[in-house]
């Protein structure tokens, strides 16, 4: 991947997952080829990640949005606020010059980004929605997030009390361990690649711009320098060999300022501050640090470490005392878990697609509001801050609604229906879909909004290759895709029209709402 200069006001997302993810979890970290590989990993049993739709779209970005003011611009790219014509809702989206690439292998770089960086499927990760292009533009459109940049929130609050700087740090670290397990290194961790929903101390943090990240590739020493130098690793700016520990430098540097309104190395110029950083000497003296407590320093000391083999880990970050003890502070009373357990359990399907179907609906039309109700939730049962619910997590949560053999049954059924791709954990899209209650998705308008993701052509029915294109199975079978077409295909057409699409979803939706536990 390559390693341009990122500016400030440029917002470069990543994009929904692309396929299906490798089984049992802990092989699921991307190999050198991972643009290949998640392409051709699918299982034989249509596994659908329901993360995994093809978002790019066959139709045209004006006759879909509304865009309306412009909130950022380089000088091959602009971003603008616009609106979802179907849903009403504010999205983002991101105009790129085709003519900026300079050539094919540029472009087909570009493109590859967008496939491996498709893995991502994390509550503090921007979304890609689409992806559209015409004969001059690459358009990437992308959740709207109207906080800003955490950068600007610093320079307002100027000092952060520790459990809201904790706050807004466990949210990096748990983004950042999460690229870190799939074998991303981000490389340009950095106050303005990190927006808030909103502008206010509880706000959900979302890592954006991936355009200078890398695989870590256990073949292949990374040396060429990115980011800015207010943030960058002494290793990175030494030109010497660096992994994924650099992110950590970054993330400390930020840790940081967050706490003394003011950064670690600092100088009159790039040069004096990269002599700065080089020497890895930070002062945690001086007024700004009178009322700041060990466990912060200590911290800081792991991650601002200038021996990257000694540096600490974002998994082992997250699970500091003086992460888990603020966070423990900073946490209001949430009282909708008990509500959000009981959807888990009453959530069903019948048929892949249907669950397929929801999951687009969730994805692409839930409010703001609803979207805040279900993080906090989801925060709460994710324990460990990983950015996945694992069977141990759900069985803790139920075991205080339910005896413990009462809860190992619900929790094994959950499992079962709820994890599609059979990771063996809930990611953040599944646990979406399947804690929204069915009639706050499923509707007119957005099944006629999820039908027209599906038609890719336009045709007005929805085709095997189409199928196989929008669920990532385009390496599996016809046989196999056309199993899941003629459950729904009423006429025997070989197609779904928009009718059988329909009912499909209604008669689901009805079913749903009879089962009685």
């Amino acid at each position: 991947m390559g390693c341009g200069n990122s500016k400030k006001d440029e917002v470069q997302p990543i994009v929904a997952k692309s396929s299906v993810k490798d089984k049992p979890p802990s092989s699921a970290k991307l190999k050198p080829d991972a643009s290949e590989t998640l392409l051709q990993q699918v299982n034989q049993d249509l596994q659908i990640d329901p993360s995994h739709f093809a978002i790019k779209s066959s139709g045209i970005l004006t006759q879909n949005y509304t865009q309306s003011v412009k909130i950022g611009q380089s000088s091959h790219s602009y971003v603008r606020v616009a609106t979802q014509n179907s849903s009403g809702l504010k999205r983002v989206i991101k105009s790129i010059e085709k003519s900026s690439f300079g050539s094919e292998e540029n472009i087909s770089q570009f493109l590859n980004d967008i496939r491996v960086l498709s893995i991502m499927d994390h509550p503090n990760i921007i979304k890609l929605y689409e992806f559209y292009e015409d004969e001059a533009y690459f358009y990437l459109v992308t959740e709207y997030l109207g906080g800003g940049e955490l950068f600007d929130y610093i320079i307002n609050s100027k000092v952060l009390s520790e459990p809201v700087a904790a706050h807004f740090m466990s949210q990096l670290l748990s983004a950042i361990s999460y690229c870190h397990d799939n074998n991303i290194i981000h490389k340009d961790i950095k106050p303005e690649n990190l927006l808030l929903d909103r502008n206010s101390p509880d706000a959900i943090l979302k890592l954006i711009d991936f355009g200078s990240s890398s695989p870590i590739l256990s073949d292949k020493k990374l040396t060429q320098k990115c980011g800015d130098a207010f943030y960058i690793a002494p290793e990175v700016l030494n030109k010497q060999i660096y992994n994924e520990k650099s992110d950590i430098w970054s993330s400390g540097v930020i840790m940081y300022i967050l706490l003394s309104g003011r950064p670690p190395f600092y100088g009159k110029n790039e040069k004096d501050i990269i002599k700065k950083v080089l020497s890895g000497n930070y002062s945690t003296s001086g007024y700004e640090w009178d009322s700041i407590s060990s466990e912060a320093i200590k911290l800081l000391q792991k991650m601002l470490d200038i021996t990257p083999m000694k540096r600490i880990s974002a998994k082992s970050a997250l699970q500091d005392p003086w992460i888990i003890n603020n966070i423990t502070k900073n946490q209001k009373t949430h009282n909708g878990e008990n509500k959000i357990l009981k959807n888990l359990s009453l959530f069903r399907t019948e048929q892949k697609l249907q669950h397929a179907v929801l999951t687009f609906i969730a994805a692409n039309t839930i409010s703001n509001d609803q979207s805040k109700e279900l993080y906090k939730s989801f925060k709460e049962l994710d324990k460990n801050g990983d950015g996945k619910i694992s069977t141990e997590e759900l069985f803790q949560a139920y075991k205080k609604m339910m005896k413990n053999n009462d809860a190992l049954k619900e929790v094994q059924k959950i499992m079962a229906t709820v994890d599609l791709n059979g990771s063996g954990y809930i990611d953040y899209s599944e646990f979406i879909t399947a804690s929204l209650k069915k009639e706050l998705l499923i509707n007119n308008d957005t099944l006629n909004l999820a039908f027209k993701a599906f038609d890719i052509d336009g045709s007005g029915k929805i085709s095997i290759s189409e199928l196989k294109e929008v669920l990532g199975l385009v390496q599996d079978s016809d046989e196999n895709i056309s199993k899941l077409l003629k459950k729904v295909d009423e006429n025997g057409d070989g197609d779904i029209d928009i009718e059988e699409f329909k009912n499909m979803m209604f008669i689901y939706m009805s079913n749903s709402n009879n089962i009685d536990l």
